[in-house]
């Protein structure tokens, strides 16, 4: 049997190991997300690959051939952050104590030591596998070479493998070829320009007929597209340039010692040390004569599916005040409970035979009313599950209760709101230092159903770590929350509103739905007649939604100016299209057409599909996901119900109270521009808000150096803009195109503006520059928005970052405000004993269904606990008004 070498891009691996794994820091202040990324890559495969040899290749400093070849066209490559940078020499420690070898060399990348190791290393008859994150490297593989490239789905890291077939299905072309597709297509990540307007698509295409960029540039009169055939003609130097730069150099001056790079035992004592002082706590169990982290773990997980003995470790577990629990669900029925009551005690009870679910969430809600301290994974979704027993049984949880829960995703999301996964198998990595198996690891398509019946002890462990995992991560993310100062904003805002959210989502709000059809209806016939005289101005019948068509017509057939060439055909967006308006009436009447015909999908036949047998809408409000704090709401979205148009505004009037009810809306009013006051204590403005001036009347008044009783409704409008503008870091152009005025003229606007209220731009500026220090924009109540770009060598993003810094203190505290407000007035609707409930947060807005017999009590309770919510420099004033629907609520 050949030997086999296991050849690794370190600074690819460990780049991407940087960016995938949230920061980590040991006690003493290093950051070690990078080097934890990459050792448990590292580890992974070896344990897959199990090779004879070993070495990771570095790029180091000094310049190469390719970074001079690139700086002398395009300028300097993108330096490597210093979070990162002081990351690579800690690991290079790490792998010399393990015995690994490393290689580098000046003048040479790692791309080009890894080519020469491993073309030298197939002749000496050898198997070699390349690990990297770099796809150039593909142009290495062979029968047996095999590039592996790691790739994370849905925070499931999983490897893709290339020999030389795997690269012709993949890609449609050979291996070497791959350096032909990159000189024509480019590569941002490799400082790779290639051909300006030529995609992968088109590069393929030139490849698969020419083979080489040399023949394609040979035969350029017969490319087809004719704008590739241009660009190649216009750019073949870019061509020839970017092919030297993806070329790998597979016989570099570099003198390879196998016999070093021979793997032996790599859990030293030099090693167990570093990686202690590193803090990575699950590692050392490597080192150990112990089974494995996992083993040992896993050791722990108990099912019980006999009833018996399921009923012994419930009633135990009544007086457990620590654990953890983790409902394993799919339809809508729960499959299993996990449990975890202690280190050393995680039990799975399947629901089977006796053992019915009723049965045992009855029992799993005796067990929560005694705890003290209760980790969960998205509680809501729990609730939602614990709901009908409790129902069933007359029980509910009681307040002491509601405070004992801990939700380990809204706290990783506090910790990092940037993320889209907060899954078990992330907290495990982030929390533990812990790879465990996901579930398309353990079950690939199975359901769990099936996994359950089929794989038992995979399943046994898939459901252990479900509760395993919280149980041992909470302690770690409650000293991570303390540590950045979020702990009351967790226990005291995000928590109570859970189950405030819960109750909203339970409740749902009541729909017409004859009132809906007949708008439905209404809309169907509006829409024919606009499509009908829209064919008639075009002359012709043709797909109006279709932009390619549409953009044919308004500027080929007809001839409008102002066009703009893509990839695909005319641009047709509506900023385009409200350009030509005014002076075209088939574009006014277009615009309509897609205005109605999205109401009518999205609104009035969509929401149809959400009424339940109740005749109410349900909607799922979600509390990880914007990157602010605000709220969002989905299946369906009920915070975009459109509020512009008239004919988009009446479909508020399908929404309507139960019988004997009435809706009650309270809206703060221009809350934003009242935290931006507090917030940067400007006297003007906070003087504007106490004195109850109209704001936007004032602002203009001192901008245009009119007197106030003389601004003109075009000039107040124009303020408004600019103050609203400013709270979201408008720039001049920006402004210029709201108002439709030239760019010198917005900047004068904004300086004007700044002159008027100077502790503004102090405050915005303020931001900006705490945020390039910390790393993260704060609001009042200290919940932190990180802001990367603000690091980005792209001018663009850092714009963005500064846009952000701006904005988030003052949005984020915002949603901050109005989270407290909707948690107060559930709180007193329920203490007061009223059947009268939230149902509805849009934005700024809080929408109740009020008994007729409780109008005047939810009136006053709204009011006090929405004014009541914050303690701010200006009054926090809310509109309210009531109605038999939502239109006349609004």
């Amino acid at each position: 049997m050949s030997e086999k070498i296991l050849l690794v891009d370190g600074h690819s691996i460990i780049n991407r190991a940087f960016y995938g794994v949230t920061d980590l820091t040991n006690s003493e202040g290093l950051h070690t997300n990078a080097i934890f990324g990459f050792l448990n890559t590292l580890f992974k495969v070896l344990d897959e690959e199990k090779p004879d040899y070993l070495t990771v290749a570095f790029d180091v400093k000094a310049p190469t051939f390719r970074h001079k070849l690139y700086d002398a066209y395009k300028g300097t490559r993108k330096p490597m952050p210093e979070e990162l940078h002081e990351q690579v020499p800690v690991l290079k420690d790490v792998l010399h104590a393990m015995g690994i070898q490393t290689m580098e060399k000046a003048g040479l990348e790692a791309d080009d030591l890894l080519g020469t190791v491993a073309k030298r290393s197939e002749k000496k008859g050898m198997e070699v596998t390349v690990l990297s994150g770099d796809r150039d490297l593909l142009q290495l593989a062979t029968e047996h070479i095999r590039i592996r490239l790691p790739k994370t789905k849905g925070g499931v890291t999983e490897t893709e493998n290339y020999h030389t077939q795997d690269v012709i299905d993949r890609y449609q072309v050979t291996p070497l070829q791959i350096i032909e597709l990159k000189a024509l297509m480019g590569d941002s990540a490799d400082n790779i320009p290639g051909v300006p307007g030529i995609g992968e698509k088109t590069a393929t295409n030139l490849i698969v007929q020419y083979g080489s960029i040399e023949n394609a540039y040979a035969h350029v009169e017969e490319i087809k597209p004719n704008r590739a055939k241009e660009a190649l003609r216009a750019h073949y130097d870019m061509a020839q340039m970017s092919k030297t730069l993806a070329t790998i150099d597979i016989d570099c001056d570099y003198d390879y010692d196998w016999e070093a790079a021979r793997l032996g035992d790599i859990y030293t004592a030099e090693a167990y040390q570093l990686l202690k002082k590193l803090e990575f706590r699950n590692m050392l169990s490597r080192f150990s004569v112990e089974a494995p982290a996992n083993e040992r773990i896993e050791k722990n997980f108990r099912m019980l599916p006999e009833l018996g003995e399921a009923e012994n470790l419930l009633t135990r577990a009544e007086g457990v005040k620590r654990l953890a629990f983790a409902l394993l669900r799919e339809e809508g029925h729960v499959l299993a409970l996990s449990l975890t009551l202690s280190e050393e005690e995680t039990y799975l009870i399947p629901v089977q035979g006796f053992l019915t679910e009723g049965w045992l969430l009855e029992r799993l809600v005796r067990i929560l009313e005694g705890a003290d301290e209760i980790a969960c994974l998205r509680l809501k979704e729990e609730l939602s599950c614990l709901d009908a027993a409790m129902e069933e049984e007359g029980i509910s949880l009681g307040p002491d209760t509601e405070t004992a829960f801990r939700d380990a995703e809204i706290a990783a999301y506090l910790l990092n709101p940037l993320k889209d996964s907060y899954s078990v198998e992330e907290l495990a990595k982030e929390c533990l230092q812990l790879a465990i198996p996901s579930r398309a690891e353990l079950f690939g398509k199975e359901s769990l159903a099936q996994a359950m019946e089929e794989k038992p002890k995979d399943f046994l462990s898939y459901g252990g770590y479900s509760s395993y995992v919280l149980y041992q991560s909470m302690p770690v993310l409650k000293e991570r929350l303390q540590k950045a100062g979020m702990e009351k904003l967790y226990q005291e805002m995000e928590m109570p509103l859970v189950f405030t959210l819960y109750r909203m989502e339970r409740a749902g709000v009541r729909v017409d739905a004859e009132a809906l059809k007949a708008y439905g209806d209404e809309l169907g016939v509006r829409i024919g007649e606009l499509e009908t005289k829209i064919y008639e101005e075009a002359g012709e019948t043709f797909n109006i939604n279709s932009p390619k068509q549409l953009g044919v017509i308004l500027f080929d057939k007809m001839g409008m100016k102002g066009g703009k060439k893509t990839k695909t055909g005319y641009s047709t967006s509506a900023d385009v299209l409200e350009k030509l308006a005014p002076e075209h009436p088939i574009v006014a009447d277009i615009l309509e057409y897609r205005q109605l015909a999205k109401l009518k999908s999205t609104y009035a036949d969509g929401l149809a599909a959400y009424i339940g047998k109740d005749g109410r809408i349900h909607t799922t409000f979600q509390q990880t996901i914007t990157a602010t704090g605000r709220l969002s709401s989905v299946e369906p979205n009920l915070q975009n119900i459109p509020i512009r148009m008239e004919l988009g505004r009446r479909i508020r009037k399908v929404f309507i109270p139960k019988e004997g009810s009435i809706l009650v809306d309270a809206d703060y009013s221009q809350i934003e521009l009242r935290v931006l006051a507090h917030m940067s204590g400007d006297e003007n403005l906070i003087q504007a808000y106490r004195e109850a001036q109209d704001i936007h009347r004032l602002t203009a008044s001192q901008v245009f150096h009119v007197p106030f009783d003389e601004v003109t409704p075009l000039q107040r409008r124009n303020a408004k803009a600019v103050n609203f503008g400013i709270v979201y870091g408008i720039s001049s152009f920006g402004l210029s195109q709201d108002l439709s005025i030239t760019r010198k003229e917005a900047q004068e606007y904004i300086q004007k503006y700044f002159e008027t209220y100077p502790k503004i731009k102090e405050f915005l500026d303020g931001c900006v520059d705490k945020a390039k220090k910390d790393g993260y924009a704060e609001t009042m109540f200290g919940r932190r928005r990180p802001v990367p770009e603000l690091k980005s060598s792209n001018f663009m993003q850092r714009s963005f970052g500064e846009r952000v810094a701006m904005n988030a203190p003052i949005q984020g505290t915002a949603a901050d405000i109005i989270k407290l407000a909707m948690n107060r007035v559930d709180r007193r609707l329920r203490q007061a004993g009223l059947k009268s409930q939230l149902l509805l947060q849009v934005h700024d807005e809080l929408l109740v269904e009020a008994e007729e017999a409780e109008l005047s009590q939810v009136r006053e309770i709204l009011a006090e606990e929405m004014q009541g919510a914050a303690e701010l420099s200006v009054p926090l004033e809310i509109d309210m008004k009531q109605g038999m629907n939502w239109y006349e609520a609004h």
